[in-house]
């Protein structure tokens, strides 16, 4: 039982250090590319710098990786539901 409370005491601590860590950085929160401009608001995207062809590119690559892992481990799976031909 002693090693749960001690578990927990120090999981407590690591979030209590990084909570202290964001108040004391104050560093903004930064968001997805081209989010800024979709809400309207004035500021560059650290990634496209503006650009919206940029975004579209950078989304279009993510979601090519995205499918491209997804098939990957599909083509490692095997249906054992399926009747095996012999």
């Amino acid at each position: 039982m002693s090693i749960y409370i001690f578990a927990f005491i120090i999981m407590v601590l690591v979030i209590a250090g990084m909570a202290i860590g964001v108040i004391m950085g104050r560093e903004p929160l930064k968001g997805s590319c081209g989010g800024i401009q979709k809400l309207g608001l004035k500021g560059k995207c650290e990634i496209c710098g503006g650009d919206m062809e940029i975004c579209e590119s950078e989304k279009q690559k993510n979601l090519e990786k995205k499918l491209a892992a997804r098939k990957a481990v599909q083509d490692l799976a095997y249906d054992a539901s399926k009747p095996r031909k012999n």
